[in-house]
């Protein structure tokens, strides 16, 4: 495929950090413990070849990438997004002598690698100029930010991530800085009504193929 320059490095580095962000999840795999975040990991896991193996299509066929990315839909499943379910968070402390990692620091490490790819993804989506690597890298971003709203829910609910209302005097008194712009101006009713029925956020991100 012909690439840019800038391209070809930005997918370089993108592939480089699949090749360790697959390694890792199958070291995870064999070794964590709990049933729920390893069903995590599985429901997980084909995306990241996909995804993988779409990014040396597009380094190495001349037409690019033929597969597509499919994004499954997102769950809520807490019942508080404003309030951890533990009543106290556990300890952590980062261990300096280590056989296996455990399945908090696992879990750990796979959030924050999603998260580390969800902003090189953002970031590099807004640098390339082909279009359909445009394309996948926008739909690799939503990939990601699934795969961490998972990771987020399951952390929450161990007390491994906390989860604090915030104060609703600081919400009211910052609440009130801001105020609404009407949007009864001509330009912008031109502009609401032409795209009406067109919004993305308005389906369901499994409907969501690039």
């Amino acid at each position: 495929m012909k690439l840019a320059a800038h391209e070809l490095h930005e997918l370089h580095e993108l592939t480089m950090s699949c090749v360790n962000s697959i390694t890792n999840m199958s070291y995870m795999y064999q070794h964590i413990q709990d049933p729920e975040f390893k069903s995590i990991l599985e429901r997980h896991y084909p995306f990241h070849i996909r995804d993988y193996n779409m990014k040396v299509e597009f380094l190495t066929q001349a037409e690019g990438a033929k597969m597509e990315l499919p994004l499954f839909k997102e769950q809520g499943k807490l019942s508080d997004y404003t309030q951890s379910p533990v009543s106290q968070y556990p300890p952590v402390q980062p261990r300096t002598s280590i056989q296996d990692f455990n399945d908090r620091e696992m879990a750990t490490a796979y959030l924050l690698t999603l998260k580390r790819a969800g902003r090189e993804y953002a970031y590099s989506a807004m640098e390339v100029a082909n279009p359909e690597l445009r394309s996948f890298l926008q739909t690799a971003f939503m990939m990601s930010c699934g795969h961490a709203y998972d990771m987020w829910q399951y952390m929450v609910q161990k007390g491994y991530y906390p989860l604090e209302p915030a104060d609703q005097t600081m919400i009211s008194k910052i609440g009130a800085m801001y105020q609404v712009v009407p949007e009864n101006q001509e330009i912008i009713q031109q502009a609401l009504n032409k795209y009406q029925g067109q919004n993305p956020i308005a389906g369901e991100s499994n409907q969501m193929y690039q």
